[in-house]
């Protein structure tokens, strides 16, 4: 009975003081469910206005590591044949009516795509949070029914050109996604962006999220919603698509 003690006691302890795992390794776990080495998707954008109209923006996705990615527009008809290109901090942009291809750099990559409450760098983004942030787990919660560690990310010393420079973030205890994101200014108050995964898909060994949505605070809209139709990972892309002359074809 007297060696017996000890295990009982451990066994009535909280799951959390057992095994608790560190910020690092949350975010280790996040980045191997959601960053992918290669990736084709489809995907619809439902953008809903003020008044509660809604657009909806049907595109199909190729990317290759964390800094090279395609996405071209197939429907509506007026925003068919939109393409935009991502090559490591280079992002160019492709319009059929004009036959123009330009770079959207600086203070542009911000701005709303196609009215929408995503930037064109939210529409890119493929980059490893473990790489950017530095975190602390600062509680536990629950969201839409799952248990949820909370953690505050903040922009490493030496990270440049970050959007958003802070994050709370809920993730998932069970299958490591962020379930919920606060995303800050670098002044850690000013709120810019809501983000939310609603729906998620288990493809493989991986979850991922199958309905997601934004809302950028400083938008008049209700929100937008991007939900993945279809999506395969580990697929051979032909490095020639990734090129500005491959935009206009």
């Amino acid at each position: 009975m007297k060696n017996l003690l000890p295990i009982l006691f451990l066994g009535a302890l909280p799951g959390f003081l057992l095994a608790q795992p560190t910020a690092e390794e949350i975010l280790q776990r996040i980045d191997a469910q959601m960053v992918t080495e290669s990736a084709e998707a489809t995907s619809s954008m439902i953008i809903t206005n003020r008044r509660g109209r809604e657009t909806r923006i049907t595109s199909r996705s190729w990317s290759m590591g964390e800094t090279t990615s395609l996405v071209e527009y197939l429907s509506p008809a007026r925003e068919k044949g939109v393409k935009m290109l991502r090559l490591e901090d280079v992002l160019w942009m492709y319009t059929p009516q004009a036959d123009r291809v330009i770079q959207i750099s600086g203070h542009m990559l911000r701005q709303s795509v196609s009215g929408s409450d995503l930037s064109y760098e939210d529409m890119v983004d493929n980059g490893k949070l473990l790489d950017i942030y530095d975190a602390a787990v600062v509680g536990d919660d629950v969201f839409m029914e799952r248990p949820c560690y909370v953690l505050r990310l903040r922009v490493k010393e030496g990270v440049d050109e970050v959007t958003y420079a802070q994050r709370k973030v809920w993730v998932d205890k069970t299958r490591y996604l962020p379930l919920k994101e606060e995303r800050f200014a670098k002044n850690g108050t000013t709120l810019l962006k809501n983000f939310e995964i609603r729906s998620v898909q288990k493809i493989g060994d991986r979850w991922y999220p199958k309905e997601m949505y934004f809302k950028d605070v400083l938008a008049k809209g209700q929100g937008t919603r991007n939900i993945i139709e279809d999506i395969n990972f580990d697929v051979d892309i032909p490095e020639h698509m990734f090129t500005k002359a491959a935009l206009r074809e």
